[in-house]
């Protein structure tokens, strides 16, 4: 699967290696080489990440669910699967699956820093790669989405009431809970300490606290819009239509969409076999006065291999088939190859939100 590291990643990589490089000149006097080691940890770091995400990854394609490829950013990193997992048991052990080696790498790294010189380059490395995958490895677990945690405990919902959508919004309150925590941390530590909370802190937490409540938001809509996938009928979708030859005028076709009271336009060739559909916006673009000339075949967009639906499907299947082959319209066709109707991307995105179609 492809991995993409973003320019974002380099901002983190350059603050690391200027603060740690800091860090490291104090704590092993190594002068400017420090700044290196520095650098040497931002890309372990970050490859610690990458194995966080292979294991998300492993794990989805093992129950069969297709992943894009894994995205490595500023805040870390992100493995786009194409598909929900379809039970909350899959659901758990996918979201696991990262914070589980994240840890597992920490107690490897603990293990190996007890071994080493810890003032040594070896162990200066060592050390601060248990702590970052312990950090990377807790922090996930914390249960509010976007974070795993919030996976999991969108599974233990789903698992209990039976509803991936109830499991999806409570997630999801959870991620804007955890970051209203995250940004009031530094004041809390402050107070407590009887102190005021540096400037570095504050920023640092409401960075953090803006990401994790604009990926709560997110994964509340998205909740909202994944409960209407069950609904999805290409049947009910569908708009109806007639079925014309390339060399029909448009004024003819006009005609015929009144009298069968259809709202598509399905351009066939002379053995029958639809091979176009008529683009509305391109076909209103077209004067009145040309409209008895102008045959349907020159406002009309070519099917596809993927242009065809089956009437009866449905859910999840129909919106899968439709991700993977993106097209502003389909045809959708009965079992033994008639024409049922057209569905439009369009009417579909309005289907999903909950808006009326146009």
């Amino acid at each position: 699967m492809p991995v993409y590291v973003t320019s974002s990643w380099w901002i983190v990589a350059v603050l690391i290696t200027l603060v740690y490089g800091g860090i490291v000149q104090t704590r092993l006097a190594l002068g400017p080489s420090a700044y290196l080691l520095a650098f040497v940890f931002a890309v372990l770091l970050y490859a610690s990440v990458l194995v966080h995400e292979l294991a998300h990854s492993v794990v989805a394609r093992w129950y069969g669910l297709p992943v894009r490829r894994i995205v490595l950013y500023v805040l870390g990193g992100v493995s786009e699967i194409d598909r929900e997992a379809p039970t909350p048991g899959r659901e758990f052990w996918i979201a696991f699956s990262g914070p589980l080696l994240s840890l597992v790498l920490a107690a490897g790294a603990y293990g190996l820093a007890r071994l080493a010189d810890p003032f040594t380059v070896t162990g200066e490395l060592l050390f601060q790669l248990w702590i970052a995958n312990l950090l990377v490895g807790v922090f996930n677990l914390l249960p509010g989405l976007p974070l795993d945690g919030g996976r999991l405990l969108r599974a233990g919902v789903w698992k209990l009431t039976g509803r991936p959508h109830t499991a999806g919004v409570v997630a999801a309150w959870g991620g804007r809970i955890l970051a209203l925590g995250v940004a009031a941390l530094p004041f809390l530590l402050a107070w407590s300490a009887g102190t005021t909370p540096g400037p570095w802190a504050v920023a640092w937490g409401l960075f953090l606290a803006g990401f994790m409540w604009l990926g709560a938001g997110e994964a509340l809509r998205n909740a909202w819009v994944r409960s209407r996938v069950p609904g999805l009928r290409a049947r009910e979708l569908a708009r109806p239509a007639v079925v014309v030859t390339a060399d029909l005028p448009l004024a003819r076709a006009d005609a015929m969409l009144r009298e069968a009271g259809a709202e598509a336009v399905v351009v066939a060739d002379s053995a029958g076999t639809p091979i176009s559909v008529m683009h509305p916006a391109a076909a209103e673009a077209i004067s009145d006065a040309r409209r008895a000339w102008v045959p349907v075949s020159d406002v009309a967009r070519a099917l596809t291999e993927y242009s065809r639906v089956p009437a009866g499907e449905e859910g999840e299947e129909l919106l899968e088939r439709l991700v993977r082959h993106p097209l502003p319209e389909y045809l959708v066709v009965e079992e033994d190859g008639g024409v049922f109707g057209v569905l439009r991307a369009s009417d579909v995105n309005a289907a999903m939100t909950g808006r009326g179609r146009s």
